[in-house]
């Protein structure tokens, strides 16, 4: 078995174990880890829709889309 017959994590909970990491996905993270209404089990669509209501900045949103396709690659 490889570590790709394991089911992916859910985007949020991934997202919210990158918030060691020094770029905009890192503070991201930071951000979901102390947001307690988080989509801790959403998708990348569902944390932008997230984003949107809490009127963070466009930052962020590029932030998501990088973090998505780490978190495909993973």
């Amino acid at each position: 078995m490889t570590d790709h017959d394991e089911p992916r994590p859910a985007f949020g909970l991934w997202l919210m174990t990158q918030d060691d990491r020094s770029d905009l996905v890192g503070q991201l993270a930071a951000g979901a880890v102390a947001d307690r209404r988080f989509p801790r089990n959403g998708d990348p669509e569902t944390v932008r829709k997230h984003l949107s209501a809490m009127q963070a900045e466009g930052d962020m949103f590029a932030a998501v889309d990088d973090a998505e396709s780490d978190w495909l690659s993973a």
